[in-house]
């Protein structure tokens, strides 16, 4: 019921709800930062699935990515004491709430690109 309360204050305040978006951008924005989410989004994964996942991504940036999303607290990257060493990457509680905002991006994507394609046709 807190988050409810917050979300109502915020909603009333332009500012407030602005920062607030902006906050959400920053933690997520970027070409590779939704892929990558969604590509956890279906459980643990070392580093070489998810560029197998992730069409076109270099190495370079999928590590590049996955640092910021692990510091913003998103990804959690699980290091397992072995030989030779596994790294695994799982999104954070924090990140599984995304799964939300990203099958809502699904849908609208969906129904706008159908949209478009009726649009175009006629």
């Amino acid at each position: 019921m807190e988050g409810l309360k917050d979300f109502k204050e915020i909603n009333s305040c332009p500012v407030r709800y602005v920062l607030a978006v902006n906050d959400a951008l920053n933690a997520i924005s970027g070409k590779w930062k939704m892929p990558i989410i969604a590509s956890l989004s279906k459980g643990k994964m070392r580093f070489k699935d998810m560029e197998n996942n992730i069409g076109k991504i270099t190495p370079r940036m999928l590590s590049k990515e996955l640092k910021d999303l692990e510091m913003n607290g998103i990804v959690n990257r699980i290091v397992h004491n072995s030989t030779p060493v596994l790294i695994e990457y799982e999104l954070s509680d924090s990140g599984k709430d995304l799964t939300e905002v990203l099958n809502a991006m699904i849908k609208w994507g969906l129904k706008h690109r159908k949209v478009n394609l009726e649009a175009v046709m006629s």
